[in-house]
């Protein structure tokens, strides 16, 4: 197996951060409402809030967007290197973190969810599955989607956790990049959730399907 060069892992970094600096909340309200999203609701350049201010179908596409705009980075990473995990995951994370902090908007952008959520499909379903799955558990029965976000991300972490170091299940263990990079996606979904926590304690954070 060949080895990969920090030139290399850099190179997939800025190739994911630049693809995942897109950031379809903003470019939607500018393009179609003159507009910035981040003006409004909780200030976050994400679909949620683009679902609470614009409403459904503008947030299904900027949903949609940013789920494929992980998919392109991470596909694109392990079409040039299929042997490892290693670039792929670099991608990965260069999108989330493109996504949160855009180069193109003055590097204010949201929280990455759906870009997160969108890698662990292409790198690893199971993950993805674990997040979804307890993302919607507890959506259901909060009505908190920054919470569910939360939980969803610890998850995948722990299911990575027990693939890599427990017991195999079908398809197999995951690579330690793949861990560590679950681990690094997780800590920052929940480092950008902080002011959501914060809200939830004191009784101010926004429920699904309340209106403005």
């Amino acid at each position: 197996m060949r080895t990969i060069s920090m030139g290399e892992i850099i190179l997939m970094l800025l190739m994911g951060y630049l693809i995942g600096s897109c950031n379809f909340a903003i470019i939607y309200s500018k393009l179609f409402k003159k507009d910035d999203i981040r003006r409004y609701g909780s200030g976050n350049a994400g679909a949620t809030n683009i679902l609470r201010t614009y409403g459904k179908g503008p947030a299904a596409a900027v949903f949609l967007l940013d789920v494929m705009k992980g998919v392109v980075a991470a596909l694109i990473a392990r079409a040039f290197y299929p042997h490892t995990d290693v670039c792929a995951c670099v991608a990965a994370f260069g999108a989330i973190l493109g996504h949160n902090y855009p180069c193109y908007y003055d590097f204010k952008g949201g929280k990455g969810v759906a870009t997160s959520f969108a890698t662990l499909l292409v790198l690893d379903w199971r993950l993805a599955l674990a997040a979804l799955g307890t993302f919607l558990i507890v959506v259901l029965i909060s009505r908190y989607v920054s919470l569910g976000s939360a939980f969803g991300a610890v998850a995948a972490v722990a299911l990575a956790a027990v693939l890599r170091f427990g017991p195999s299940f079908a398809g197999g263990p995951v690579s330690n990049a793949l861990f560590i990079y679950t681990a690094c996606a997780a800590l920052l979904c929940l480092l950008r959730h902080h002011a959501n926590f914060k809200r939830i304690r004191a009784g101010k954070e926004n429920k699904l399907g309340k209106k403005k």
